[in-house]
């Protein structure tokens, strides 16, 4: 073999480079040095020397040419070697089998890539990063994604909202994180969930240090809870407190706010450690107290409208916003049990404010003290007889004698208190 010959059978990458000089005498033993060694299992490097219809032949240079069945060409049936590889390419294989029955060394393409990506994705699990993958699989649950090898990703994890449509998702590239790796399984648990939230925080602790305590900002009603709403304002979310929604009392923020309405806000509070934000609704808004406070006045009789009935009485607006109380006694002249079957929502009514708490921002009203014909009735006197009685001259009273009662029960009773029982 001459020395060009050799340099150029020793440019395989599965050959170690041999010296510039060599002893025709030692070529055979510095070959066979020269030749990498490798074990069934291992990936190598091979150049395709030739493409059949069930096989193709690799020099990996190893003693002699590797065979890599169709059937280990790709993890599709029924491929067609020469549809994939050509005559020269450089390509990595597994080593199925050093020798088998026939002396062939077998060899596998299907194989060096799935451990390859195993070890790939092993290792991009262990330092926390991203893979990215294609949606191969609707399945039960969630979606399987192609990364190189099946991982699955839960439908809790698709998203930093609740998806309901999977479908969409098919055929669709996304990244996402590792949360679980098992390699003797063969079990890959993914999260794009994960992946946004850290790629959100980045954009989030940005949208923050450019936020200031006092900002005016529009935004849109992202979703409502018992306590309050939750505000996008063009970055993330923010938080209006129940409290925070309007200037009157509120119990169910549903009675101010729908989702997706149009709001502005004032910034509140900002809580970088959490990533939080506190907004309210209600401080971009006039004070109807203040215009109240200066209008309104005790004894003044107005126009109002009912916005709630309570088991104890009825919420009524009156002037451009002030909620004041009409207690349940002073609904009516006439004795009331249910206020629900006297006074109706939005229902238009006269009423008489009562008394007005500018420290408490409380007002009381009264609707039956509105009517120009009411009149306050006198209280009873405490010692006033209810009874027909018989006058008595004596100083210490006798027991009252009342019409209409029996002479003998009368007689009894005397008896009584002559022996100290009963009252005196």
């Amino acid at each position: 073999m001459t020395a060009e010959k050799i340099n150029e059978h020793v440019s395989h990458p599965n050959i170690i480079n041999l010296p510039d000089k060599i002893e025709p005498d030692d070529f055979p033993q510095v070959l066979e040095q020269a030749m990498v060694e490798f074990s069934n299992g291992d990936i190598i490097e091979g150049i395709v020397v030739s493409v059949e219809r069930n096989e193709a032949m690799v020099d990996v240079g190893y003693k002699s040419e590797g065979i890599i069945p169709s059937r280990e060409l790709s993890v599709q049936k029924d491929i067609d070697p020469r549809s994939i590889l050509k005559n020269g390419e450089k390509i990595q294989v597994l080593v199925v089998n050093k020798e088998d029955d026939a002396g062939r060394l077998l060899l596998s393409v299907k194989r060096a890539k799935y451990e390859k990506a195993w070890k790939d994705i092993e290792k991009l699990s262990k330092a926390g990063a991203s893979v990215k993958g294609t949606v191969v699989e609707i399945v039960k649950g969630g979606l399987i994604v192609d990364i190189g090898v099946r991982g699955f990703l839960p439908a809790s994890l698709i998203d930093v909202r609740r998806i309901k449509d999977l479908e969409s998702f098919q055929g669709k590239e996304i990244d996402a994180k590792i949360v679980e790796f098992d390699r003797q399984r063969n079990n890959i648990v993914l999260s794009r969930k994960a992946f946004m939230e850290e790629d959100l925080s980045e954009e989030r602790q940005g949208f923050l240090d450019g936020l200031e305590v006092g900002n005016i900002k529009d935004g849109k009603v992202s979703s409502i809870v018992n306590f309050g709403a939750f505000v996008d304002i063009g970055g993330m979310d923010g938080l209006v407190h129940v409290s925070e929604l309007s200037w009157r009392h509120v119990e169910n923020p549903n009675e101010v706010v729908k989702v997706n309405d149009n709001v502005k806000v004032k910034v509140l509070e900002i809580d970088n450690e959490k990533g939080r934000i506190s907004l309210s609704i209600k401080q971009v808004t006039e004070d109807p107290w203040d215009n109240f406070s200066l209008n309104y006045n005790v004894e003044d009789i107005t126009d109002g409208v009912v916005n709630k009935v309570v088991p104890f009485g009825a919420f009524v607006t009156i002037g451009e916003g002030v909620e004041g109380l009409v207690h349940i006694s002073e609904i009516s002249e006439k004795q009331i049990k249910s206020p629900e079957l006297e006074l109706a929502l939005d229902q238009k009514v006269k009423v008489k404010i009562l008394e007005i708490d500018g420290e408490k921002r409380k007002v009381s009203l009264s609707i039956k003290q509105s009517d120009p014909n009411w009149v306050e009735k006198p209280a009873l006197d405490e010692n006033s007889n209810l009874h027909t009685t018989e006058s008595s001259d004596e100083k210490t009273p006798k027991r009252q004698k009342v019409k209409g009662i029996d002479e003998s029960l009368e007689t009894i009773l005397e008896e009584l208190k002559e022996r100290g029982i009963g009252s005196t």
